[in-house]
């Protein structure tokens, strides 16, 4: 039984396909469009973990050209960033040219595996005729009042010098180099999506998606109705801000929690708190908000302060926990265990009040 030689069959093909396109706008198909991610140039090349996010586009776009469409499929470069940064740093060369390197290594790795991608529309982030279309959108947003600085926690790695996505965070450690990561509050660039919420909502029903996906994109859309409510922070000058949709469960709000790494909470504490506020501010910027959002057991520490509340003018406790995040709503809650799962858990764990304000 003859050998199957499988880089001579691959190798043929690839040539065959090369001298005759089988993706070709002849201008009278339907045109389909599909994108992938763009991968990052900044290491040795691709891994398999790549082919299997790409298999599934590919798949879909053969799919589709197999019923007589042309599929319009771009592949490109994420090129800009620290990432590329860190590995022209690592390797002692300029980024340009260790970017353009990978680049050239990473696509014939693709060609090799004759993914279905239209080559003649191959992008590159670090292209002049590229991003000035990304700064020229960057300014439109500006303008509109879309785009705005603020300062917000984020994962950091301190190995590479890089803010990291929730995802690439695995067990409190870099999934690229594996450091210990931590939570960092920058001054960064912030876009306005809350702006077309009720927009992207709107229009999920238009989506033919599975009805699951939608839900979790209205989940994280988020929108809500409610009210800001102010408490002034007793014998000081700072006053917390909290968003909730049961104003009308002020009177049971028996406790506070902030985010351990919101501003305010790092100036909350007395002299014999100072130790213990300290101490759990480090340990939470250890964990990812996955992690924190994923502990079952509820943890936290008083802060020795309190604020006054706004309606009846009792003194709520001030604690930290890590169940709270700074970059979702104002990063600080009023906790109404009588009403609220989570923070009925809290209250009996550290043995806070809970007071009934609405009956069933």
């Amino acid at each position: 039984m003859a050998k199957f030689d499988h880089k001579l069959i691959e190798a043929k093909w690839n040539d065959k396909w090369k001298e005759s396109p089988v993706n070709v706008n002849d201008g009278k198909k339907p045109k389909y469009y599909c994108l992938d991610m763009f991968p990052y140039p900044s290491g040795n090349g691709l891994h398999v973990g790549h082919w299997r996010g790409y298999v599934i586009s590919d798949v879909w776009s053969r799919y589709q050209m197999m019923h007589g469409k042309y599929v319009i499929h771009p592949m490109g470069w994420d090129a800009f960033g620290l990432p590329a940064e860190n590995y022209a740093i690592k390797n002692g060369v300029h980024p340009a040219i260790s970017t353009a390197k990978n680049v050239a290594n990473i696509k014939r790795q693709i060609q090799q595996i004759a993914a279905l991608y239209d080559w003649d529309m191959e992008v590159n982030t670090t292209d002049p005729d590229y991003f000035k279309w990304t700064q020229w959108i960057f300014v439109q947003m500006f303008k509109k009042g879309l785009a705005y600085e603020k300062e917000m926690p984020i994962n950091w790695c301190p190995s590479c010098k890089t803010g990291l996505a929730n995802e690439e965070v695995k067990d409190g450690k870099c999934e690229r180099c594996g450091s210990d990561v931590t939570k960092k509050n920058l001054r960064q660039w912030m876009l306005k999506i809350t702006a077309y919420a009720d927009r992207l909502l709107a229009d999920l029903d238009k989506l033919d998606w599975p009805e699951k996906v939608k839900k979790m994109q209205s989940e994280w859309i988020g929108k809500s109705k409610g009210a800001e409510v102010n408490f002034p922070v007793d014998g000081r000058d700072e006053v917390i801000t909290v968003y909730t949709t049961r104003p009308d469960t002020l009177y049971g709000a028996t406790f506070m929690v902030l985010a351990p790494e919101s501003e305010l909470a790092s100036k909350l504490y007395t002299e014999e708190t100072e130790k213990a506020v300290k101490d759990y501010i480090y340990q939470t910027s250890l964990k990812s908000s996955i992690d924190r959002m994923a502990d079952k057991e509820k943890t936290g520490v008083f802060t020795g302060c309190y604020a006054i509340n706004p309606l009846n003018g009792a003194k709520t406790p001030i604690w930290l926990s890590d169940y709270v995040l700074a970059d979702y709503g104002t990063g600080a809650i009023m906790c109404v265990p009588a009403h609220d799962d989570r923070d009925f858990e809290f209250a009996k764990k550290f043995n806070l009040p809970i007071i009934q304000v609405i009956a069933p």
